[in-house]
């Protein structure tokens, strides 16, 4: 880094960015959990984008902004600023009156410049632009594990049972640590299937596993109805909705990070939702815990295995 009187120029790629206020605190020390600058968001940002921009490219954001730090105000900001340069990758999505730029993530230089606004988190899209469907065809489903408390062995536990079920369909998986509370399964799919079918195939899937575990497992939106159960979160699978990208940090003390783990890894009993921070998570990226995910499906087949299972 170059410093100047009041800004820092970050070589990132091709590109160098100009950014502001490197020493700021934007996650504060005490009881227990690191202190951590801009300077350290955007040294990481830095050091993870070989790993984390396979996840970002050519999908819409929603960024998770904190200008004044994890305990200031948060803005999710969907529109891209026309101050944003404009080496940034966006694309036009039609909304229900008019249209939202979303930013795109497509180089080391955006990630750089997104630490510089105090993006902490990036929620992208299920769908990519570029393939044949579209950005109304998903290239990824997700199943959000989303536990009553902070118990990890219930996550540990609902995990390995859909892992289970979802072997029986014949589709790939790969758990992902969320940063907060809970895991993340994706599924990679072909993008043949639009929104609608792949969050209705989600739903049977959760419904058929809730229905097995009725004490351990729900499918109820509504808190109210859950009880000490684990929620099976199918609800990101639709049209324009997000789900935190991998790699990306969480706005909670000490800079956790959604993180890729392997299915061995969900039988650590060391393993918890924000297990790696930015101080690790690099190290982590490097053993590639997805490279033996496999090749993206079709939903046709799964569904016509499920009905059978349903039957």
């Amino acid at each position: 880094m170059t410093e100047g009187d009041d800004a820092t120029k970050v070589r990132a790629g091709r590109r160098t960015v100009e950014v502001r206020r490197v020493g700021k605190v934007l996650f504060p020390g005490g009881g227990g959990a690191k202190e951590y600058t801009k300077g350290d968001l955007l040294d990481y940002h830095r050091a993870i984008a070989p790993h984390m921009l396979p996840h970002l490219r050519g999908r819409p954001l929603m960024l998770e902004r904190h200008p004044d730090g994890v305990d200031g105000p948060t803005f999710m900001q969907k529109n891209t600023p026309e101050h944003y340069p404009d080496w940034i990758t966006r694309v036009e999505v039609p909304k229900e009156d008019g249209t939202v730029t979303h930013t795109v993530c497509d180089d080391t230089a955006t990630l750089v410049f997104l630490a510089d606004q105090a993006c902490l988190t990036l929620h992208r899209w299920l769908s990519r632009t570029g393939t044949a469907g579209g950005l109304d065809h998903p290239d990824r489903l997700v199943f959000d594990l989303d536990p009553p408390g902070d118990d990890f062995e219930q996550v540990r536990e609902a995990a390995r049972r859909l892992h289970e079920l979802l072997d029986e369909l014949e589709l790939p998986s790969a758990p992902m640590t969320t940063g907060s509370r809970g895991l993340h399964v994706v599924v990679p799919l072909d993008g043949r299937d639009d929104f609608d079918t792949v969050r209705d195939f989600a739903h049977e899937v959760a419904a058929t596993l809730a229905a097995a575990h009725p004490d351990r497992l729900t499918t109820a939106a509504r808190k109210k109805d859950r009880g000490d159960r684990l929620y099976l979160d199918v609800q990101r699978n639709a049209y324009a909705q997000t789900a935190v990208a991998p790699y990306s940090v969480r706005a909670r003390p000490g800079a956790p990070v959604a993180t890729p783990v392997t299915w061995d890894a969900v039988d650590d009993p060391e393993l918890h939702a924000r297990r790696w921070s930015i101080a690790d998570a690099v190290e982590q990226a490097g053993t590639d815990p997805w490279a033996a995910l496999g090749r993206a499906r079709a939903l046709g087949p799964a569904r016509r295995r499920l009905a059978t299972l349903r039957d």
